[in-house]
């Protein structure tokens, strides 16, 4: 099974998506994880899409379909798409990609959480700039407070956390990726789950429909 998860920057994809990937087997792929991996590194196209990213804008398709591609094309195990797609264009070309392996999207799961939650969900969160943990100073805070527990060094927030980029992050997704809804909905695929609730209970809502 292929599934897609969808909703707000900070709703919760990302932690579902790992509990998903540890009790299910599903291999988790992540935009945001390959465009971090691709920053890190310092390459061409890691420079490209940081501006982006810093910005709060979406990275140009043609900039990661590929490295999607390469990414699934040898994948035989049920794969879980974070972060993309986020328009109805990259729906579109992601089916095809996927018809090329004989794959389809099975299930879409969206979720639903409001704005001001968003909000204070992203703009809480502090990384490691050692060991990539993250923290978040309202439910999930250092010991200390300003330091990580693991590495001792001093938390960082990322550009595309601060309040002013999150809330440009929300309006992009209400005008390009909020149509999506409409679109896996007329394919009866579409399921909404509850992201306010804790993240077991949101857990189950999802196990409960695969």
């Amino acid at each position: 099974m292929n599934i897609v998860l969808l909703g707000y920057p900070g709703s919760g994809k990302g932690t579902q998506a790992k509990l998903l990937s540890k009790r299910k087997n599903f291999i988790h792929i992540s935009t945001g994880d390959l465009f971090r991996e691709e920053i890190s590194k310092g390459s061409e196209l890691g420079k490209k899409v940081s501006s982006y990213i810093s910005s709060g804008k979406l990275v140009p398709d043609d900039l990661f379909l590929n490295v999607i591609r390469e990414k699934i094309k040898d994948i035989k195990d049920n794969i879980l798409f974070d972060g993309f797609p986020r328009t109805v264009e990259q729906a579109e070309r992601l089916e095809d990609m996927l018809g090329e392996f004989s794959k389809t999207i099975d299930k879409v799961f969206f979720f639903e959480v409001n704005e001001a939650e968003v909000i204070k969900r992203i703009s809480s969160r502090r990384n490691c700039p050692k060991c990539g943990k993250i923290y978040n100073l309202v439910t999930e805070p250092p010991k200390d407070g300003v330091l990580c527990d693991i590495c001792k060094v001093k938390l960082v927030q990322r550009d595309d956390d601060k309040e002013d980029v999150v809330k440009n992050r929300i309006e992009v997704y209400k005008d390009l990726t909020a149509p999506l809804i409409s679109y896996y909905r007329t394919q009866g695929i579409f399921v909404i789950i509850d992201a306010t609730k804790n993240v077991e209970e949101v857990y189950s809502q999802i196990v409960s429909n695969l």
